[in-house]
């Protein structure tokens, strides 16, 4: 028989199991959230730990992949002007695959529209989104797409992108929040991870500091510790190229002393005007001078070419105090590496003015050995004055007349010739005592400065200013009656190019090694003809030949004429 009351029974049933389907839907539904939850705590942590930049940055790309089940995340850094992507770390495409698509993205379509909007921004389908124009081919094909701003300290950092959610599925307003909630951990990981960073540079460089100021404190030559500052700001900037100049006595002129890097030879020696040059612009104006793109940089002048594969670059004058910069530091690097931030070239100029500081230091120290060494210098002069010479003197008189009391000829004469002896001998003290109480000539006396005014005033003749670049010790191995020669053999071969050869290009070249003095000048003109008039290269060859030196003419295969003037330097 049929129970009259089973469908009631069935009927309580039946929604019993739908309860229970729900509540076991509700129970995995809050397994799930907790164990992404729990997931998501893992990914703070792990984020949290990396004090390096760049593994903070690809921990966080790894972590938003992870959390959202994307199977391509990318993570990009907003470079110094707010507008495009500096920097672009990604998870799920292989090298190889990176090679093929080509340069990363600078932040044009979707991903400049997070740059300009720094809000998150989920959607079904990329290609539908007005600022989409497409991958670059050999791109892996992308439908869905989420993206959330990165914020340090209030300024938007960079951006995450993840796109092809796993499954076929679409991001939805939980993967949203979950990777918003990342994005604000992976802020201040970022954070602590530029403190840490900046610690550690700020570290380098009072290490440097202290070197260089024990190196000038220990008594090391100049170009000693010009060559190790240079040296050290090169490798803590992560510069290709580092140059010091330093300014000229008595011209409007900075000669590069000291170059290390790329290409260290062809800025070695260098004479740069004030105005046209970054390095002349950061000594006239005691202030940083900055460069995107030094080797097309209308204010750097392209005579002779120094600055090829290099790209940012940034020149900070070496002491602001009341007397003006002591000299410019100019780095480089590579085309490609990024710009120099305003803390890098805060921290360069922290540095330069610690090294200004120890220079001053170490030249203060140098003055007092020297007051010390001239003192010592005048008493030894006015001993031989007041005691020395008299005693002689009085000797001499004293024999002089004993001589008219002695009958012998031979012993008068021998008397005689010793009162000679000592007169001379006299003349021999009174010499030394005039160089002892001698002093140098004024600046702007040596070779060096000489030329660069020989360069300076032929200019207006020449229609443009010739470049000048001077190695080793012009202004002490090079005897006054050669280096007036040399200036002579110079205003008469630029005087020439300014004449003769139609150029609009010249370069002057002066070395020494302690040897030989070798003066060169080079312009890209019509050259010396064959029929043309000689009497000036014939003045340059004899003074040359009257050194004990030679003069070389030449026409070099890209056209112009190239002068030579060698001169033998006198042993030391």
């Amino acid at each position: 028989m049929t129970n009259p009351d089973e469908p009631r029974l069935r009927l309580p049933r039946l929604k019993l199991d739908e309860l229970l389907e729900e509540l076991q839907a509700r129970i995995d539904a809050a397994r799930a959230t907790q164990g992404r939850v729990h997931s998501l705590l893992e990914a703070v942590l792990a984020v949290g730990r990396e004090l390096d930049l760049e593994q903070a940055l690809h921990a966080i790309v790894d972590a938003a992949a992870v959390l959202v089940d994307a199977e391509y995340a990318a993570l990009g850094v907003i470079g110094p002007d707010g507008r495009r992507l500096s920097g672009f770390h990604t998870v799920g495409v292989t090298e190889e695959e990176i090679s093929r698509i080509g340069p990363y993205p600078e932040g044009h379509g979707i991903l400049g529209e997070l740059i300009r909007h720094p809000e998150p921004l989920r959607l079904a389908k990329i290609s539908e989104h007005p600022a989409s124009y497409g991958f670059p081919s050999n791109h892996p094909p992308m439908r869905s797409f989420l993206g959330v701003p990165i914020r340090v300290r209030d300024q938007v950092f960079g951006n995450l992108y993840l796109t092809e959610k796993r499954g076929g599925a679409e991001f939805d307003e939980e993967d949203e929040s979950v990777l918003s909630t990342l994005a604000v951990a992976a802020g201040v990981a970022i954070d602590n991870a530029r403190l840490y960073e900046d610690s550690r540079l700020r570290e380098r460089w009072l290490r440097a500091n202290a070197e260089i100021t024990h190196s000038l404190m220990s008594g090391s030559e100049r170009s000693e510790a010009l060559g190790l500052i240079a040296e050290r700001a090169r490798e803590i900037a992560g510069s290709a190229l580092a140059a010091v100049a330093m300014p000229m006595a008595d011209t409007a002129s900075l000669c590069v002393e000291i170059a290390v890097g790329v290409d260290a030879e062809a800025h070695r020696g260098l004479v740069l005007p004030l105005h046209e040059s970054l390095m002349g612009l950061a000594y006239s104006g005691v202030a940083p001078v900055a460069s995107d793109d030094i080797t097309h940089d209308t204010r750097v002048c392209p005579e002779p070419p120094r600055f090829g594969g290099l790209g940012p670059a940034v020149a900070v004058p070496i002491g602001t105090g009341e007397g003006g910069p002591r000299g410019v530091v100019l780095l480089a690097r590579e085309v490609g590496r990024p710009v120099f931030s305003e803390k890098e070239t805060e921290m360069l100029r922290g540095f330069a003015a610690q090294a200004a500081i120890a220079m001053e230091l170490a030249e203060r120290r140098q003055d007092a050995e020297q007051i010390a060494v001239l003192q010592d210098r005048d008493r030894i002069a006015r001993d031989l004055h007041d005691l020395a010479i008299q005693r002689l003197f009085a000797t001499g008189m004293t024999l002089q007349s004993a001589g008219r009391f002695i009958e012998h000829p031979e012993a008068s004469e021998r008397v005689l010739r010793a009162v000679d002896d000592l007169d001379e001998t006299i003349k021999i003290i009174r010499s030394t005592i005039f160089a002892l109480r001698a002093h140098e000539g004024g600046a702007g006396s040596g070779l060096r400065a000489r030329v660069v005014r020989v360069a300076g005033e032929t200019a207006p003749l020449l229609g443009f200013a010739p470049s000048v670049r001077m190695e080793g010790l012009v202004d002490t191995d090079v005897p006054r009656d050669i280096a007036d020669h040399a200036v002579a053999v110079l205003s008469e071969a630029l005087t020439n190019v300014a004449r003769h050869a139609h150029a609009d290009r010249a370069q002057v070249v002066l070395t020494t090694d302690g040897h030989e003095v070798s003066l060169t000048v080079s312009d890209n003109g019509v050259g010396i003809p064959p029929e043309g008039r000689r009497s000036g290269l014939r003045n340059m060859a004899e003074r040359a030949e009257q050194l004990g030196g030679r003069l070389d003419v030449s026409g070099p295969d890209g056209g112009g004429a190239r002068l030579e003037w060698r001169v033998p330097l006198p042993a030391q």
